[in-house]
C-alpha cells in the first residue's frame, strides 16, 4: 500500500508562489500516475494537475493551467506541484494521489494523502 505525505502549503498573498510536495513510501511514484486535487470551503473537490508515469503527459485543470507546473523528483519518490501567479480562488486544502491510469477522475485514484491547507490572500 503506497502512503502519501504532502507538504509546503502555508499562507501567501495574491501573486506569490508555493511549491508543494507529495512524497510517496510503500511504493515507487514513477510506477503510477500522481495527480493533485483541491477542495475549497464549501465546494467540491476538482482536479488540479497530473502527471504519468513518463514525465511527457501531464494535463492541468483549465484555472491552473499556466500557472502551475507538475514534475516528478524520481530519486526522491516525490512529486511537486510549482504554484505561481496565486489567486484568492485558489485556496483549498490540496491532496495528492496515485492511479494506475492517467486521468482526471478521483474515482480512479486509489491512494490519497492528508492534504495540505494553502491560502491566498487578497
Amino acid at each position: 500500500q503506497v502512503q502519501l505525505e504532502e507538504s509546503g502549503g502555508g499562507v501567501v498573498q495574491a501573486g506569490g508562489s508555493l511549491t508543494l510536495s507529495c512524497a510517496a513510501s510503500g511504493g515507487t511514484v514513477s510506477n503510477y500516475a500522481v495527480g493533485w486535487f483541491r477542495r475549497a470551503p464549501g465546494k467540491e473537490r476538482e482536479f488540479v494537475a497530473v502527471i504519468a508515469w513518463t514525465d511527457d503527459i501531464t494535463r492541468f485543470a483549465d484555472s491552473v493551467k499556466d500557472r502551475f507546473t507538475i514534475s516528478r523528483v524520481n530519486a526522491a519518490n516525490t512529486v511537486t506541484l510549482q504554484m505561481n501567479s496565486l489567486k484568492a480562488e485558489d485556496t483549498a486544502v490540496y491532496f495528492c494521489a496515485v492511479s494506475t491510469i492517467v486521468t482526471e477522475d478521483p474515482d480512479w485514484f486509489a491512494f490519497w494523502g492528508q492534504g495540505t491547507q494553502v491560502t491566498v490572500s487578497s
